[in-house]
């Protein structure tokens, strides 16, 4: 895709978008289903992944991990946003173009053998491994709006309101 090819395709949204705000606003949602042992089935709608617990928490290491999982939502984010923002600047990345993101946990947490080590990621890194001949000025725009358009980034960034409830089923 070009630069030409990705405003044709998202002109008209935006144009909506301006028209009538409350038009842009979407909920997402995922849905998981208990699975045997300690999992939770939940269907991506590309594929059911069965998550469960972290080896370091007593898992098999045979289900996917919610916090691997967290990482990946942020790499597979970050990726599509850096390539649509390099597509819509004209900026060329080739095929060893990487994004990499690496955080810590503390399972003493997790476990509640430490009740002052942090329940979750202490620190997430995301690295951006660019194959491209573009100038530094065109990188730092590049990786700016790629931190301000991405989803996941932003909102691991801005810690958004989160809400629990409940309904019992049965």
């Amino acid at each position: 895709m070009n630069s030409e090819k990705l405003r044709e395709l998202q002109s008209p949204l935006k144009s909506k978008y301006k028209e009538n705000p409350e038009e842009a606003i979407v909920t997402l949602s995922s849905i998981g289903k208990i699975g045997d042992g300690v999992t939770c089935k939940v269907d991506t709608g590309k594929a059911m992944v069965e998550a469960g617990l972290h080896p370091a928490t007593g898992g098999d290491g045979m289900a996917a991990c919610s916090g691997d999982m967290l990482l990946d939502a942020l790499v597979a984010c970050a990726g599509v946003t850096l390539n649509a923002v390099a597509t819509a600047i004209e900026v060329d990345l080739g095929s060893n173009t990487e994004i990499r993101a690496e955080g810590d946990l503390d399972f003493r947490g997790t476990l509640g053998v430490d009740k002052e080590a942090p329940v979750g990621f202490k620190e997430i890194r995301l690295t951006f491994h660019l194959d491209t001949n573009a100038s530094e000025e065109q990188i730092a725009s590049l990786i700016k709006l790629t931190e301000r358009y991405c989803v996941v980034f932003q909102t691991l960034n801005t810690k958004p309101g989160l809400v629990t409830k409940h309904e019992v089923v049965g």
